[in-house]
């Protein structure tokens, strides 16, 4: 197995992968536009994991400076069990780390028990807003009104 680098090339394999594991509800968040708008953020890592010169699976997330989390995660169901997303994960913060990074979170849908086996605990809960129009609509200050409060 290869771990490497995100290439812009990637992108329809990896959409087919979360369509595979039900992880593709938002083309507009994981879709590929948004696979390259994630490439191009500085703050992101997103690894891509080969077997035989063929995808198999993927994880993307980010470091802010402080914190490090990872976003998503998914392994083609036919690579599954084999050690493809540990390695991923372990690919991943070891790259957090040599960038600063002195924990790593990570979005859990769904099944946790892949994630706990790693020393991952739950602790609190990740509220999500989709899309942002809604958030700045119920807050009251309507879009493009930046204001300091």
């Amino acid at each position: 197995m290869r771990i490497r680098d995100f290439v812009p090339s990637d992108a329809l394999r990896l959409v087919e992968i979360l369509k595979a594991n039900q992880q593709y509800g938002h083309p507009e968040l994981d879709g590929p536009e948004a696979m390259m708008r994630v490439h191009e953020c500085k703050a992101t890592e997103f690894l891509v994991a080969e077997e035989n010169f063929q995808i198999v699976g993927f994880i993307r997330g980010v470091y802010d400076g402080s914190r490090a989390i990872i976003h998503i995660a998914s392994v083609h169901p036919d690579y599954q069990r084999q050690g493809i997303g540990r390695a991923l994960t372990a690919a991943i913060a070891r790259r957090f780390k040599e960038r600063g990074a002195s924990s790593l979170a990570v979005t859990v849908p769904g099944e946790v028990g892949f994630w706990k086996k790693m020393g991952f605990r739950q602790t609190t809960r990740i509220m999500f807003a989709y899309p942002m129009d809604e958030v700045i609509r119920n807050t009251g200050q309507g879009a493009g009104k930046d204001q300091e409060q």
